[in-house]
This record gives structure tokens, sequence and C-alpha cells, in this order.
């Protein structure tokens, strides 16, 4: 291969790499090697910086940090990033002295005996000891809950109001100026009115609402749910036609238009192709009067029959 190489580089090229591996090989990293973190086979991973002492790299004071002292060539530092990680690495803390984790979390050591940040919300000023619904719709057993969830991997969950999450804005009590929307899964949500719309410029913003009335743009259907407290919807973009069927509106792609035979409107909708496994409790009596074992599979029905069908009540139409 080396001869194979000697033809096709010019001599000046080949002398520069045969030095640049030389160099590689006997210049050495002094101090020692700062890096990120230690791995479970206990060799330190991330490099960090190389050149650096124990006492610099360890002063950020961060959980995780660790150190290796081998004065090695460059060469095998590169191998030890690429590969298994550095040897003889040293954690830069050992115990959860003056470790800081920041907000909601604290150090506690592990069963292994090496110190870890893990989730643990202060929730001692917390006076609602009830459940709670996230910005998420997802209902928790407390606050506290809710904010280890948000330790966890979501940054932006909050309370969006207390008690579980509902179907209806009977008995939400929004917090602040917020208002109380059920949209059009039928799930309540706190959300703040934007009374304020910004002067449309073009005609490409209209958009028809699901009940039949012209909105100006985007934010303006956004600003008469709120008011209203009921999602509307979009039926097309575009301004409301007087259509006789579906074959009169263009649906945008990846939509499909199901009619609406007691408005006589049609409407775009997304079609999904596959549904989740349902649970029994997710049935759905639908405005046909047939049960559906769940709303998905209710409107995977609709897309079928080109026909909009909407959730009458949640269980089987044989319940009520």
């Amino acid at each position: 291969m080396f001869g194979m190489l000697k033809h096709h580089l010019h001599p000046g090229v080949l002398l520069f790499f045969v030095w640049l591996c030389h160099l590689m090989e006997h210049q050495k990293v002094q101090a020692g090697n700062c890096w990120l973190q230690q791995g479970k086979n206990g060799r330190c991973q991330v490099l960090y910086m190389p050149g650096m002492s124990r006492e610099e790299c360890c002063r950020s004071g961060r959980l995780g940090t660790s150190w290796t002292e081998e004065d090695v060539p460059n060469s095998t530092l590169f191998r030890w990033m690429i590969f298994n990680g550095g040897p003889n690495c040293i954690p830069c803390k050992e115990t959860c002295d003056n470790v800081d984790c920041g907000p909601g979390k604290r150090c506690k050591m592990n069963r292994r005996s090496k110190p870890r940040c893990v989730c643990a919300p202060d929730c001692s000023n917390i006076t609602w000891k009830g459940p709670v619904c996230g910005t998420d719709g997802k209902t928790y057993k407390d606050e506290c809950a809710l904010l280890k969830a948000k330790c966890k991997g979501h940054p932006d969950l909050d309370v969006q109001y207390q008690g579980k999450c509902k179907k209806t804005c009977r008995d939400v009590l929004c917090p602040g100026s917020s208002t109380c929307v059920v949209d059009q899964t039928n799930n309540a949500y706190c959300v703040t009115c934007n009374r304020i719309c910004p002067e449309v410029t073009s005609p490409e913003q209209h958009l028809c609402g699901n009940d039949g009335i012209v909105y100006a743009s985007a934010c303006h259907l956004r600003r008469a749910t709120c008011l209203l407290g009921r999602s509307i919807g979009v039926a097309y973009e575009g301004k409301c036609i007087k259509a006789k069927s579906c074959e009169d509106i263009q649906c945008s792609a990846g939509k499909k238009c199901l009619w609406d035979a007691r408005m006589s409107r049609g409407r775009c909708s997304l079609c999904e192709e596959t549904c989740p496994e349902s649970r029994t409790d997710e049935a759905v009596c639908a405005s046909d009067n047939t049960t559906y074992p769940s709303e998905c599979a209710m409107k995977q029905a609709a897309c079928s029959l080109g026909a909009l069908l909407e959730v009458k009540h949640a269980g089987s139409c044989n319940c009520k």
C-alpha cells in the first residue's frame, strides 16, 4: 500500500505525512488530560482538554469531570477518544461534598458508591396537595410529581390548572388572565387570548372555519376560538365557498375532504394510516351512533367513508 501511495503522492506530501506520524508518536501531552465523564467501564470519556493539571481540570466543580495523569503520545490519546476511553480515570468528585447539581436536583451516592445528581424538587412551598393538569394534557397526582417529570426531560412542562385534566371547561379555574378553551379533541386547556392581530395584507392568509365563517388569518381564528371558549378549527385554506360536495373543495397536501352531511359543508382532515393499540376505556360513541375502540379509529373510519364523524360522548353508544 505504501508503494502505491509513492506513485500517487508528491514526494513532499509523503514526507510531510511521515514527519506528522513521527511527531504524533513523540509529542507528549503535558500535565494530564481533563475528561467530561467517567463511563460505566471506569474509563474517562469525552475529552475536554489535554495538557491540564488535576487542579485546573477539577476547578469547575462539575459532577462527572474526571482526569488522567498519563503522559502519553497524542496518537494514544486519539485512540482513547475513538474507542473505549482513557484508563486509570480519577474522578474529580468522589463524594457529594460541595457538589452543586443546580435547581431541583441534589447529589446522591449510587449503588456503586459514585456521586450522582438526581431529581429532587423542593415541594415544601406547594399548598395545593391534589392532582394537577399539566401543559402536556396529562394528569399528575400532585404538583411535586409534575416537577419531577419536568426535571427528568420536560423543561417546558408547567401546571395548567388544579385538578385532573378535563374534557369540559366546567369547574376549570385558569390562573391569572388565561381563559379555558376546549380543543378539537375535547380537552380543556388554559390559554392567554391574544386580542390584537396584525393587519392582513394578503388574501392567501384567509381561512375558512369549521363554523362556515371566513377568518382574515390564523391569528383571527385563534382569537375567536379563545373568546368563544371552544375549538372552531380550520375547514380549509382560503375563503369559504358554497360547495355542493367534496369535489368542489381543494385540500392541502396530506389532507382529505370529509363531508358534513348535517351542515352541508366540507372539511379537510388529516387521515392517520395506523392507530396505536387502544385501551377499553378509550372507546367513543360517534355521530353515526357507532361505537369505535378509540377516537383515532373513528377518524380512520371517517376517512374511509369520506364523511365527517364526531364524538358524541365517551364510551359505548349503548351506555347512554
